[in-house]
């Protein structure tokens, strides 16, 4: 999963600005960002506050991890007991 080069402020400021009025496009435009990834912002992150947004990141990202780490065991634990297996 790449790391999004927005933090969870920039994120909150660029959906208040879509819902003080500006258009989709002219925040796309000035943020960089493309309609696809706003929109999948906005049903993602809405009616969250800054802190709630940034907790959902870090929870996002220990999961991640979590997961990486779970293969690698998983991986690990199948190895050795084929190891076992053969000795036996």
């Amino acid at each position: 999963m790449r790391k999004s080069k927005f933090s969870p402020q920039q994120i909150a400021k660029i959906l208040k600005e879509y819902e003080n009025g500006r258009t989709v496009e002219a925040i796309s435009r000035e943020h960089g960002v493309s309609s696809a990834t706003f929109y999948k912002w906005r049903s993602k992150y809405a009616g969250m506050n800054v802190k709630e947004l940034k907790r959902l990141k870090e929870l996002e990202e220990e999961n991640r991890k979590l997961k990486q780490m779970y293969a690698t065991l998983a991986l690990d634990h199948q190895m050795a007991k084929e190891i076992i297996e053969k000795k036996l």
